[in-house]
């Protein structure tokens, strides 16, 4: 049976709107989706694609986060001294003498013997020294009583000379520097402004050496950095070019203590991380604290 020919209004002319409208009927009579037809692109399309390049709004620095690692041990809390003495008695109990140990008994119940015997078995050949185990302990002992520890507390911790790396030698250093921001001077991380070619890495990198010059030795961990901190500039100098700032934090543990040959400025210091609030403002503070481990 043939079905009667439909008509729609307005599509009377076999023009290219009547074509249209035909296909669109016969689309959504047998239930088919039908492709808009593509427009050609916007005016504006190629005047998008040539600003891409246009300047940034904000401005990218790279910070390093130059540490000196501690150079002894943290003194042991009164439980961790119990624990550690628990420990070393359960370690003598439970091991196996020792060489030393094993011959100086041997000794003894040699010695123990030639003095219950009536005969006189000395067959050591004359003229040999014979180092029995109980003499090289009573040297060992000499040797110990003439140790004397290095002390914990530095003439720098005495005198509180934070720009000094021979202090809190049980703790980690950081390094800061004071830099112009604006007309304000602040204690920051060493920062300077990347340029194009560089990585963010690169920029730390000629952050440090900004400061410290080229000689220093220094160990960087990884490519990525470890923080962000992100600021606007004041509404004075705000512009929609230039709204703010945005600092990279990167990592790197001091190989070498001897800076002599580094070309330090004055305005310096190497603080601890309880010592950091006395220098940094608390939003920056906060961001270097998220990535600041101080065990």
């Amino acid at each position: 049976m043939a079905l009667p020919l439909l008509r729609f209004p307005g599509n009377r002319g076999g023009g290219r709107e009547g074509g249209r409208g035909k296909m669109a009927a016969g689309s959504a009579l047998c239930g088919c989706a039908m492709a808009a037809p593509k427009k050609a692109p916007a005016a504006g399309w190629g005047r998008w694609i040539s600003t891409a390049a246009a300047p940034r709004p904000w401005r990218l620095f790279g910070a390093m986060c130059l540490l000196r690692l501690p150079r002894i041990t943290q003194p042991l809390e009164k439980e961790e001294e119990e624990m550690a003495a628990l420990m070393g008695q359960i370690e003598l109990e439970k091991s196996h003498y020792s060489d030393h140990e094993i011959q100086k008994l041997e000794e003894e119940e040699l010695l123990k013997k030639r003095k219950e015997s009536p005969y006189d078995d000395n067959d050591e050949a004359p003229g040999r020294k014979v180092i029995m185990a109980q003499d090289l302990e009573e040297k060992w002992e000499q040797k110990l009583l003439q140790f004397k520890a290095a002390p914990r507390i530095t003439d720098a911790d005495k005198k509180n000379n934070r720009t000094s790396l021979n202090r809190r030698l049980d703790r980690n250093l950081m390094f800061l520097v004071k830099q112009k921001i604006g007309n304000q001077e602040l204690w920051l991380l060493p920062q300077v402004e990347w340029q194009p070619g560089e990585t963010l890495r690169n920029t730390a990198e000629r952050a440090m050496s900004t400061f410290l010059g080229d000689h220093i030795q220094a160990k960087i961990l990884g490519n990525a950095p470890y923080g962000i901190y992100k600021y606007k500039f004041p509404r004075a100098i705000r512009t929609e070019d230039n709204l703010g700032a945005k600092v990279f934090f990167f990592k790197a543990f001091l190989q070498s203590s001897d800076l002599s040959q580094a070309k330090l400025k004055e305005d310096y210091l190497w603080v601890t991380k309880d010592e950091l609030g006395d220098y940094l403002k608390s939003e920056y503070l906060q961001k270097v604290n998220q990535f600041l481990l101080d065990l």
